[in-house]
């Protein structure tokens, strides 16, 4: 087993402010998807408004599971003196909300 030390409290805080950051993303996700289910009017049926909600709310609990377990191995790299792994999180927020935002406007547009 490699012998942990503890961290610089400077890279264990900036390392609780990142997790932090994510926990934000993912309260916007949640609060943009259910926004989108209950304001968004496009189609008689909703279903963009709907699909929009399942996707965000979605991304949102995506984000806050992998925020917890990024926040523990960079927490556990910082301590054995490994490099800090590397996250998919960020490319998956990204594609997510571009997606979900080229799908809106398209619907508005459509309407």
């Amino acid at each position: 087993m490699t012998e942990e030390q503890e961290p610089d409290y400077r890279f264990t805080l900036a390392n609780e402010r990142t997790y932090l950051a994510y926990l934000r993303t993912s309260l916007a996700c949640y609060a943009g998807g259910l926004s989108a289910v209950q304001f968004l009017d496009l189609g008689p049926d909703r279903l963009p408004a709907k699909i929009i909600g399942v996707v965000l709310v979605t991304a949102g609990i995506v984000t806050t599971a992998g925020a917890f377990r990024r926040w523990q191995q960079n927490q556990t790299a910082m301590r054995r003196g490994n490099s800090l792994p590397v996250t998919r999180i960020p490319l998956m927020l990204a594609a997510t909300i571009g997606v979900v935002g080229l799908i809106g406007l398209l619907f508005s547009l459509w309407r």
